[in-house]
């Protein structure tokens, strides 16, 4: 998964002043325009809300100004996870135990680089416990091997954020 260490090291005070935790930290390309996405999560684990995303852009943006880290022009986008949040931490995979996952990997594993499943938790050694929806066996993933991994929006998923459990 890929890091910007530098932009990192910049905000992730900025936001644990805010109460916010850094999820995902992302450059991409949206027509002829660079953007910023910067996506938060609350600490205390309540539904981030436009209020939160607008007060942690202005912070943001006012150190980004200061500091100048990036040289090119660029849009900032400040959002939360959404339901079909992005699992980017080894703590990611024990705290969404039991829900459904897509993942890719670097390289080929098992013969395969896309997975879809269930997520069992993560072992000591920081292997993603996962299986796969076709099959029987649970696959354990280094995590350090993983590309991409994001949860799928399932009816159970929508069950627990309606009963307004936390962490979602």
């Amino acid at each position: 998964m890929q890091r910007y260490t530098e932009l990192e090291n910049l905000l992730v005070p900025v936001l644990d002043s805010l109460e916010y935790d850094l999820v995902r930290l992302m450059m991409r390309t949206d027509g002829n325009r660079k953007v910023l996405q910067v996506m938060i999560e609350r600490k205390d684990l309540v539904p981030v809300t436009v209020d939160d995303c607008e007060k942690a852009s202005k912070e943001i943006s006012a150190v980004l100004d200061v500091e100048d880290p990036i040289s090119d022009a660029y849009d900032l986008e400040v959002s939360s996870c959404g339901l079909d949040r992005p699992l980017v931490r080894p703590a990611d995979f024990v705290r969404f135990a039991g829900y459904a996952a897509k993942l890719e990997t670097e390289l080929p594993f098992n013969g395969c680089k896309h997975f879809k499943g269930i997520i069992s938790g993560l072992s000591e050694a920081e292997e993603v416990r996962f299986k796969p929806e076709d099959s029987d066996e649970e696959l354990l993933i280094p995590f350090s091997a993983l590309k991409k991994a994001k949860l799928i929006i399932t009816d159970e998923l929508i069950k627990q954020v309606t009963k307004g459990n936390k962490g979602f």
